[in-house]
């Protein structure tokens, strides 16, 4: 996206108008800009650079108010041009620190999913996280535990300490010592390769196994026509973590019933999140993506602040959704630290 150019005075009124509509949520006129920030210029002056700026696209003039709104594209060139990158209060910090130093928690999930309630708390926004994705995870060990005479559960300790199950029909019970040859087996042959190896090699990998046992042969027979199935787990989208909705309602922007519809529905869309969020995962840094840049109809009206964490060589991503009317600095900080502490904290 090209940005247009500014004079230092086309700036300083921008950011004031930004910083207006932020605090205020209405529309910002000459007079209020004059008297709130001191720009040491006329009202007159104001009025013109207002006016200037609306016809390169960065405000708007809504209805008859003589009060101009920022555009998408003045909260691009906010983000891009005039905010300051990576100074986050140390208040801030302490709080991010503070919330996850009093909470018990156990593996990868349980720190993602506090981190999107953290973020919520902090920022206002609706907090979001998603894990790291597990198809280039390797595969630690592998258990099979006997639930049934007709069940089976394998367990799947992947890197990092990420656990998955998965259950399978067998015709009879499976006895322990069975389920201790074939486990061996196949941690013997598996064990130590990304998931996504592991599917696209599984049958060169388990074809040549015999066993003694008709139980152990049955189970085998499961992994070798069934495997990439019982790894369909890692091909599906990752799991959105959410925070709580209750401070984004409250905003103005969802005070009519529609609006709050809208969000309740965008939070019941798991999918479309994860979709967007999984787009991000290459990127270093905060990222912020504005209105229409989502290429989103259910996105337009929202900003969407994401950085990426670290759990050894596998990557996730943590982040916020609020209206494109946010306060971008404070906002972009918290999430970036929140990301980094992330990455310090899993195992």
């Amino acid at each position: 996206m090209t940005l247009p150019t500014l004079t230092e005075r086309e700036q300083a009124v921008l950011s004031a108008v930004i910083d207006s509509f932020v605090r205020t949520a209405a529309p910002a006129g000459s007079r209020r800009i004059g008297k709130d920030y001191g720009l040491g210029v006329s009202a007159a002056t104001i009025r013109n650079t207002m006016a200037d700026l609306e016809s390169k696209g960065l405000l708007t003039h809504p209805y008859t108010s003589a009060g101009r709104l920022p555009t998408d594209l003045a909260y691009r060139y906010y983000v891009n041009a005039l905010m300051q990158w990576g100074r986050i209060r140390r208040r801030d910090r302490a709080k991010i620190e503070r919330e996850f130093r009093d909470v018990e928690v156990g593996g990868v999930e349980d720190l993602v999913s506090k981190a999107a309630r953290v973020l919520s708390l902090l920022t206002g926004e609706l907090g979001l996280a998603v894990g790291p994705t597990l198809a280039k995870a390797t595969l630690e060990r592998l258990e099979l535990v006997s639930v049934s005479s007709e069940k089976v559960l394998l367990v799947f300790t992947i890197e990092s300490g990420v656990v998955r199950t998965v259950y399978v029909d067998v015709t009879t019970r499976v006895p322990r010592e069975t389920l201790h040859a074939v486990s061996q087996a196949l941690n013997e042959r598996l064990a130590g390769s990304t998931i996504s190896e592991i599917q696209a090699t599984l049958r060169e990998r388990l074809g040549d196994l015999r066993f003694d046992s008709e139980g152990a042969d049955q189970l085998m027979n499961i992994f070798v026509h069934s495997g990439p199935d019982i790894f369909d787990w890692a091909r599906r989208e990752r799991d959105v973590h959410l925070g709580s909705t209750a401070a984004l309602a409250e905003q103005p922007e969802f005070t009519t019933s529609e609006r709050l519809r809208q969000l309740i529905l965008l939070t019941e869309r798991r999918e479309l999140l994860a979709t967007v969020l999984g787009d991000r995962g290459g990127s270093d840094g905060p990222h912020v993506t504005i209105g229409t840049e989502h290429g989103q109809s259910e996105l337009e009206d929202l900003t969407i602040v994401t950085a990426n964490y670290s759990v050894g060589s596998l990557q996730g991503t943590v982040g916020v959704i609020g209206p494109t009317r946010m306060p971008y600095e404070k906002v972009v900080s918290i999430v970036d630290w929140t990301s980094s502490l992330l990455t310090r904290l899993t195992p």
